[in-house]
């Protein structure tokens, strides 16, 4: 038998390629299950990157990577300016500095594609480890929502992207030669991520899946048989009226606080609970936009202003307590102004508007990439509907790094 031999520049390519596989793999693997585990993997990514000094690699960007770029760099850009404006010091950098570390990771991912099996292994493996931890809190621990190792929002819902990724990938896996292992896999992952979230309790993941069975079905759905659709669709109904009425998930009782808040805060008797602290703080970051809607208050601004709102009783003085008006798009208007809106809008939509254009590809491999980087924005806009989910460290690294793995991966292969 012949040993393979490979060129020193061949063996050096098939190692970089091994250690973005592993990144990757470990962005999502660990991502919930150890302490900030979401950044170990974005942490390798960027240190590997400096690779891309020393061997200068031919990257070929496209028109769509600059602006998928752009969108990134200006998004940092304007609350970095908002930060330094508003005297915020090294605090209000923290955030926005992570879109300008994905770029060089993202070009890393490139320059060195990981295997796309690792890559979805990651997912599978972090979605079973949040769900399986989530529901050890909650059935064994007695735990009243699963919260993992950061805010239980944050968790519930990160716990939910993972999950829905998953799926994603099931038509990447239904061309292996050998699928039904694989499929197995990120059905298991899919069905995990989601009961994570339903065991944390985060309301706000489940308002958005309407929108996410409909990328489903853009992508996938379509192209299947009426049967196979029709039978697909009476499990989903019955497997979502199942966790309505087994106690054990607790969503029939979130359900039913949200339906009484939204009740007692309509009729005055109680402010701030969970749903109307939120339409307070909407109230009170709504008055703001009115009084400075094109360059906003800045984050020191807007809390002051809101204890001004609080002092003449247009709001409640307890939402004063809450840094932010957990509402992304309100948020972001308030404190960078219109400009600021409009960048965040860009951050979400023009990466979801290249993905798209590959929903119908042929190539599954590619529309699976495709369908989950239309998914992480729509599940991004979801969760920004409730919660600042971008000034938490877990959700900006999470979405900062999921998208230079999924745009650096699929722009490569979408090259091919």
């Amino acid at each position: 038998m012949t040993a393979m031999t490979f060129s020193p520049s061949t063996e050096a390519l098939s190692a970089l390629r091994l250690y973005t596989s592993l990144a990757v793999l470990l962005l999502g693997a660990i991502a919930l299950i150890v302490p900030s585990g979401y950044s170990v993997g974005a942490v390798m990514l960027l240190l590997g990157s400096i690779v891309l000094l020393i061997k200068r690699p031919v990257l070929g960007l496209t028109r769509r990577d600059w602006l998928v770029i752009a969108a990134m760099l200006a998004y940092a850009a304007v609350s970095m300016l908002e930060a330094w404006w508003d005297g915020q010091g090294t605090r209000g950098l923290d955030s926005p500095i992570r879109f300008l570390f994905a770029i060089p990771a993202m070009l890393l991912v490139m320059a060195y594609p990981p295997r796309l099996s690792w890559l979805w292994t990651g997912l599978a493996l972090g979605a079973i480890g949040a769900g399986g931890w989530a529901g050890w809190q909650k059935l064994v621990e007695g735990e009243w929502r699963a919260t993992g190792f950061t805010h239980v929002i944050q968790f519930g819902n990160l716990s939910m992207l993972l999950g829905i990724l998953c799926f994603a990938g099931l038509g990447w896996a239904w061309v292996l030669p050998r699928r039904l292992p694989w499929v197995a896999l990120l059905l298991f992952g899919g069905l995990m991520g989601m009961l994570g979230s339903l065991f944390s309790g985060s309301r706000g993941g489940w308002i958005g899946l309407p929108f996410v069975l409909l990328v489903f079905y853009r992508g996938y759905g379509r192209h299947l048989p009426g049967l196979v659709k029709g039978a697909m669709l009476v499990a989903i109904v019955a497997g979502a009226s199942l966790m309505y009425v087994l106690p054990q998930t607790g969503v029939q009782s979130r359900v039913h606080e949200a339906f009484d808040d939204v009740s007692r805060y309509v009729s005055g008797e109680s402010l701030t609970n969970s749903v109307g602290a939120r339409f307070e703080m909407w109230k009170g970051a709504s008055q703001l936009i009115l009084e400075k809607p094109l360059i906003g208050w800045g984050d020191n601004g807007y809390q002051k202003g809101m204890q001004g709102l609080a002092d003449q009783g247009v709001i409640h003085p307890e939402v004063t307590l809450y840094g932010h008006a957990h509402n992304e798009f309100i948020d972001a208007w308030a404190k960078r102004g219109l400009i600021g809106l409009v960048v965040l809008l860009t951050l979400y939509l023009i990466p979801m508007k290249f993905f798209a254009r590959r929903l119908d590809s042929p190539d599954l491999e590619l529309r699976s990439l495709a369908v989950a980087g239309v998914l992480l924005s729509v599940a991004y806009i979801d969760f920004g509907l409730s919660q600042v989910f971008l000034s938490h460290n877990s959700g900006v690294m999470m979405f900062a790094f999921l998208l230079a793995v999924l745009w650096g991966s699929f722009s490569v292969r979408s090259r091919a």
